[in-house]
């Protein structure tokens, strides 16, 4: 089976390609590859990001090794978060805090609009490919959460879903939302 580190260094994100991966790719997460540190985050877009990151995994042990960046893009907001979400209350907010913000940011606005984005760099050899991923859908006025997903999940409603991305099961969100069409995107490549 074909092994691949996988440059994160969050849990979740590490947990949930794992699941949609199970029996096709082995993901190796950075600990199990023995590299720690930060890992450098300074682009201005999800590409550059991504890049960035599985960058860092290969110039240090020269083992194929995928990054993803995501970003919430929300219409009324002119794409904000975008490349920022994930620090969007601050360098070192929390899941709540950005929240938050969003919701704060989002009172009085009609247009709900929003698209989880998701670019993946795949380095083999060498050689990079990117793998894009996206779901359209809408921000909810609340949380809606039954203790599962993470990040915006308990606010990112996709279309054609009476349900939020937190009250999804892990399997049926892997299914159809911006990283699982990513890392189908990426396995099918992968053969």
């Amino acid at each position: 089976m074909k092994e691949l580190i996988f440059a994160t260094n969050n849990k979740h994100k590490l947990e949930e390609v794992r699941a949609a991966l199970a029996g096709k790719i082995k993901i190796i997460s950075l600990q199990e590859a023995g590299l720690e540190g930060e890992i450098p985050e300074t682009a201005d877009t999800l590409e550059g990001n991504a890049k960035q990151k599985a960058q860092w995994v290969w110039q240090r042990c020269g083992i194929d090794c995928f990054a993803d960046d995501t970003g919430l893009e929300v219409e009324a907001l002119g794409g904000a978060p975008g490349v920022y979400s994930a620090r969007y209350a601050g360098e070192h907010c929390s899941f709540d805090d950005n929240i938050n913000k969003l919701l704060t940011a989002m009172e009085g606005k009609s247009n709900r609009n929003a698209a989880f984005r998701t670019v993946i760099c795949l380095i083999e050899g060498g050689k990079e490919t990117y793998f894009i991923g996206q779901i359209e859908g809408s921000i909810l006025t609340e949380r809606h959460s039954i203790g599962e997903g993470f990040g915006y999940d308990p606010i990112f409603m996709p279309n054609r879903f009476a349900l939020s991305f937190a009250e999804m099961p892990l399997d049926v969100k892997n299914k159809i939302s911006h990283r699982g069409i990513a890392i189908q995107k990426l396995a099918e490549y992968l053969g």
